[in-house]
């Protein structure tokens, strides 16, 4: 029997690439389905937003987003504490403590206006929850406690104001977070009926700026001894 040799031809086999597993990234999926939650409540509410368009947004499935958070509930209370624990931590990082009594309340009324005014919205989320009568904040056990850091921290102002006779005795520290946070906030939430009525823009550079002083001066004025 003739044997028939073998013919080079010259090709090579194609080299097969070992399929690379995919490798998935949690905090990095869940912040952005916080992200994306964040936009269908701000534009729908608690009531109107559906799982379904957060899951579209994101490009992942319900049955995703159920994994990470339980509930649409549940994924609302955590979008009310990221945009909580992110103003509390950069209010952190201005160091009101190394300042004198006066310069630390102007940072943190000039803070607090340009926050509230960039971030229109973690504005509209605290209106919807007030809506909600503060329902959902209630199942959140760390909403509060970032939220007292903000008064420990103004009391802690007021008291070497009071020392160093640049303050007056007797200030309340939420009363004082109160009156700088109520004008910072009510032109976000009420710019677009204000800007109506009144046919003024709130974005206007010129205006801001105005506002920004006059708020920053008229509490200086209230603390002054």
């Amino acid at each position: 029997m003739t044997q028939i040799p073998e013919v080079d031809t010259g090709a090579t086999a194609p080299v097969v690439e070992p399929r690379k597993s995919r490798k998935n990234n949690p905090e990095k999926t869940r912040e952005n389905i916080l992200q994306e939650a964040l936009v269908e409540f701000v534009e729908q509410g608690l009531a109107g937003a559906r799982v379904d368009a957060i899951a579209e947004r994101t490009n992942t499935s319900k049955r995703m987003i159920y994994y990470y958070f339980t509930s649409k509930e549940q994924l609302y209370v955590e979008v009310l504490e990221k945009l909580y624990g992110e103003i509390r931590h950069i209010e952190s990082q201005l160091h009101l403590e190394e300042l004198a009594p006066v310069p630390a309340i102007r940072r943190l009324v000039e803070f607090t206006f340009d926050h509230h005014d960039l971030n229109a919205d973690f504005v509209r989320m605290v209106s919807v929850e007030n809506i909600h009568k503060g329902e959902y904040i209630k199942r959140s056990s760390g909403i509060k406690a970032l939220n007292d850091t903000i008064v420990h921290a103004l009391e802690e102002i007021l008291q070497r104001g009071v020392q160093q006779k640049v303050f007056r005795p007797g200030l309340n520290a939420l009363d004082v977070h109160l009156l700088v946070s109520s004008f910072c906030f009510y032109r976000v939430s009420n710019r677009y009926t204000l800007g109506e009525i009144f046919q003024i823009d709130l974005s206007d550079s010129q205006i801001k700026q105005r506002q920004r002083e006059m708020i920053t001066d008229s509490v200086l004025r209230y603390l002054q001894a």
